[in-house]
């Protein structure tokens, strides 16, 4: 990649910072608030090495659903089912406890400061760092949202089972490009699946008892012995990226081009030329990817946040403030 695609991509970056949210936001109000979430993000990645994708992964469902406002943090009640208990979220999003341990020390040392929204978007950011993507500067002030329903995290969340132009007009919705929709799919390098999610490509392809052509045989083989067929164990778990599942590199990229996507929303980024051409881009260009990775999740992190006086600094990430 030469010098004028980087300073393109540096430049970009920064266009993305929305003028609400501000790079060094508690750089007076609380200064340690960064450090304090990398080294709780360290400890529980030592503790679980999937932690990481976990906290990833919560950032695209919180900004998906309602703005990144840390709604899908808030615990359910007697009265109401929040996002973290729809199908999309329960029992496969994890990593809640880092938050919670972050949020804990920081209001310790900085009561009332510092907003859960924010500690999920510098967990995110310290997870892609801590698996070898690149860092990058996250720009904070968001507030917390006092509102959490399941309801809006199972149409707002992208399911697994979407076609390349769903999946662009998903994205769209939410003010992101097609390509920005390739390149933040990434993420699934990542991390782990449970078998649910895929295995209609095994077993019962578009309602038959065939299984998804579009499957590499020998990967689909592997597969029918990790998720048997009738296996009703709702925690049976693949990787993502089997060839380097802790690493967030554009192996994902690979698997697809050999066609190795484990959903159907990854192998039909293949289905396009133009989202075919950005994978193929990103497969032979590591850094370029990292890069735009790094630029859209910036983008991503300001998805409908609150600033100012709206919402509120939650002092437990679980519960709303009374």
């Amino acid at each position: 990649m030469g010098p004028t695609m980087l300073t393109l991509i540096v430049i970009l970056f920064f266009q993305s910072v929305d003028s609400q949210l501000q790079l060094g936001f508690y750089r007076n109000s609380c200064s340690l608030a960064e450090f304090i979430v990398k080294d709780e993000v360290r400890k529980g990645f030592i503790k679980d090495g999937g932690v990481a994708a976990g906290l990833v992964r919560m950032h695209f469902h919180d900004c998906f659903v309602r703005g990144c406002d840390a709604s899908v943090l808030i615990d359910s009640t007697p009265t109401n089912t929040a996002e973290k208990d729809s199908p999309a979220n329960n029992p496969s999003l994890r990593g809640f406890e880092v938050i919670d341990n972050a949020k804990a020390r920081l209001e310790s040392v900085c009561k009332g400061v510092v907003s859960c929204a924010d500690i999920v978007a510098f967990a995110a950011r310290d997870s892609v760092e801590i698996t070898g993507g690149l860092g990058y500067d996250v720009p904070a002030g968001r507030r917390d949202g006092r509102v959490s329903l399941a309801s809006e995290s199972n149409t707002n969340l992208p399911p697994p089972t979407l076609t390349v132009n769903q999946l662009t007009q998903f994205f769209a919705n939410k003010g992101l490009t097609q390509e920005e929709m390739v390149t933040l799919s990434g993420a699934h390098t990542i991390g782990r699946s449970h078998c649910n999610s895929f295995s209609d490509r095994l077993y019962k392809f578009n309602g038959t008892t065939s299984q998804d052509p579009s499957l590499n045989p020998m990967y689909a083989a592997q597969l029918m012995k990790q998720c048997p067929q009738g296996n009703t164990n709702p925690n049976l778990v693949v990787p993502m990226n089997p060839s380097s599942p802790s690493i967030t590199d554009v192996g994902y990229y690979n698997d697809i081009l050999k066609n190795r996507g484990l959903f159907t929303s990854d192998q039909t980024l293949l289905t396009d030329p133009a989202t075919a051409s950005q994978v193929n881009q990103n497969a032979m260009n590591p850094m370029f990817w990292k890069n735009k990775f790094a630029a859209s999740m910036v983008k991503m992190g300001q998805l409908s946040v609150l600033t100012g006086n709206a919402g509120e600094i939650r002092a437990n990430c679980r519960i709303i403030n009374s």
